[in-house]
């Protein structure tokens, strides 16, 4: 845990995010089941006892079924990234538990192919996917997580398209 708190005096929830590469320089977006028309790339809560960079590859298999043995590791980000939870979001995700997420991304170089990206996993959250530019990527992420992406994306700018 953070020991920062968020909005509400909430406590951050510590999250590992991926960033998926492929060989012409464009991101894995994937449209989220839950909220038609939001896009956003691989990330999840980070287990007890998990390093960030464990959270970040087990969630990348778990999210769409590509394995740790496919891709390699790029970069990370040099700090924590957090965001805020919107008002009318506080204590409905995460069982109220959070305010935000802290956040620490990876971009990652992916060797597979596309069939190597499976997102009808045990448990979806993704209904399609593509690749796109990292800059077309911002306009399609739901709004609270926009200065996040941007962020990130800036982080690894000097490797994308």
């Amino acid at each position: 845990m953070s020991g920062v708190t968020g909005p509400g005096g909430l406590p951050y929830r510590d999250c590992a995010g991926v960033v998926l590469m492929n060989g012409d320089g464009l991101v894995f977006a994937g449209q989220r089941i839950d909220t038609p028309g939001a896009w956003q790339m691989p990330q999840g809560g980070i287990d007890k006892g998990e390093t960030p960079r464990q959270a970040a590859l087990r969630e990348l298999e778990e999210e769409i079924g590509v394995r740790a043995d496919l891709v390699g590791v790029v970069a990370e980000t040099p700090d924590w990234v957090r965001y805020d939870l919107p008002p009318e979001l506080l204590g409905k995700v995460w069982k109220g538990k959070y305010g935000g997420q802290r956040q620490k991304w990876y971009l990652l170089r992916f060797a597979g192919t596309d069939a190597d990206i499976r997102i009808d996993t045990a448990h979806p959250e993704f209904d399609r996917w593509c690749w796109m530019q990292a800059d077309n990527l911002i306009d399609h992420i739901v709004p609270f997580k926009r200065d996040v992406y941007r962020q990130v994306l800036g982080a690894f700018s000097d490797h994308l398209a």
